[in-house]
């Protein structure tokens, strides 16, 4: 195996992960609506998984550990993902913002005001849903 083999599995791991944790957000409530499954197919085709990939992930999310990206602006986009799917059904619960605040330690936040992040992170998707002014405002609060 080579060295370019080794690391495009490693980057793909860290998007099977992620994709694992957004079909998470959008299982959270028990119901997957248009809107969610609309982001989860999106997000199947940036992350290039596979159709066996995303069958697998879809069946057992908790299955795909988080790899979480080395780079703080990968971070904060992969974090904007998971907000993303938290409005896709214009609905925010209690188990969404339980999830997205132990998603938000995962990928690597500070322990010390993650939940700080994860409201910071929902307020701005309320307001503005522009990635650049996201990651704005939440390198204001970490």
């Amino acid at each position: 195996m080579s060295i370019s083999d080794l690391y495009s599995s490693g980057i793909h791991k860290r998007e099977l992960g992620h994709f694992a944790n957004i079909v998470k957000m959008a299982q959270s409530d028990n119901i997957v609506t248009n809107e969610e499954q609309a982001l989860i197919e999106r997000m199947k085709r940036r992350l290039n998984i596979t159709d066996s990939e995303y069958v697998k992930v879809i069946e057992n999310p908790q299955d795909y550990p988080m790899v979480p990206p080395l780079d703080y602006k990968n971070r904060i986009e992969h974090l904007y993902n998971l907000v993303k799917m938290v409005f896709a059904d214009s609905e925010v619960t209690d188990d969404q913002v339980g999830l997205l605040n132990k998603i938000t330690i995962g990928l690597g936040f500070s322990k010390e005001n993650y939940q700080e992040i994860t409201k910071v992170a929902i307020e701005q998707f309320m307001t503005n849903t522009e990635l650049k002014d996201f990651r704005t405002a939440i390198k204001a609060v970490n």
